[in-house]
């Protein structure tokens, strides 16, 4: 048995970790991962068969239509697009809005301030209401799987 014959496997091994880590998604800013800690106790205490937090529920809550009480019918993806790593625009004000995934746009999800202030003005347009805790975890996850 050659040194090479005995690397090869080790060498596929350690290939096959990096793809899988490259595809694991963002990992969590310390302040993104506080409040996904401080979401996962309120919609304990909200709902107490919440299991956790899931990536395709926050797929769900970004693509679903909401009909407005002015008529349309508004998502997250009505500006963000049906991709979060794209650019998007303020269907009101046409404003450009950098992408949303922090994969593409690593200034995303990075801190608590931001990510509270975007979450009760988006949540009160699309949904007319502040998100749950559940609801801005499960997209919060989401975003970060991405």
């Amino acid at each position: 048995m050659t040194a090479s014959s005995l690397f090869k496997p080790l060498l596929l091994g350690a290939a096959l970790l990096f793809s899988l880590s490259a595809h694991a998604g963002t990992p969590a800013s310390p302040d993104a991962q506080k409040l996904l800690d401080g979401w996962a106790k309120v919609a304990k205490t909200e709902n107490p068969s919440f299991q956790g937090f899931s990536a395709a529920e926050g797929k769900k809550i970004y693509h679903t239509e909401h009909l407005h009480s002015e008529g349309e019918k508004r998502s997250c993806a009505s500006c963000h697009t049906q991709d979060p790593a794209q650019a998007g625009q303020n269907i009101q004000t046409g404003k450009d809005i950098d992408p949303l995934s922090p994969a593409v746009n690593p200034e995303r999800f990075t801190k608590a301030r931001t990510i509270n202030k975007w979450f009760k003005r988006n949540c009160k347009w699309v949904l007319e209401r502040e998100c749950t805790a559940e609801e801005k975890g499960h997209f919060t996850t989401y975003m970060l799987s991405l």
